[in-house]
């Protein structure tokens, strides 16, 4: 008796939802997050030698921390910060 009544529950709540509750995805607003997807490229790479050089020549560390510094272009200003979400101690 226990079984045919778990079966009963089961059966009620496995029905599918009535038309009128179903909602479509233009109708809720809903947007994928894979809209905007851009599958991974691999960058071409150099030798070590070959970029220890090429930093050394535009000036070294100081080149890199000195464009760190520069405003955000347009592009790069809708990404977050790397560590956006972290805490400072």
């Amino acid at each position: 008796m226990a079984l045919a009544a778990l079966l009963c529950t089961g059966l009620a709540s496995a029905q599918p939802a009535s038309p009128a509750t179903v909602s479509t995805p233009a109708a809720s607003g809903f947007r994928s997050a894979f809209e905007g997807y851009q599958p991974y490229t691999e960058e071409k790479t150099q030798a070590w030698k070959e970029a220890n050089d090429t930093a050394g020549r535009i000036g070294g560390w100081r080149a890199y921390a000195k464009e760190a510094q520069q405003p955000a272009s347009p592009d790069t200003a809708t990404r977050p910060a790397p560590n956006a979400g972290q805490l400072k101690p």
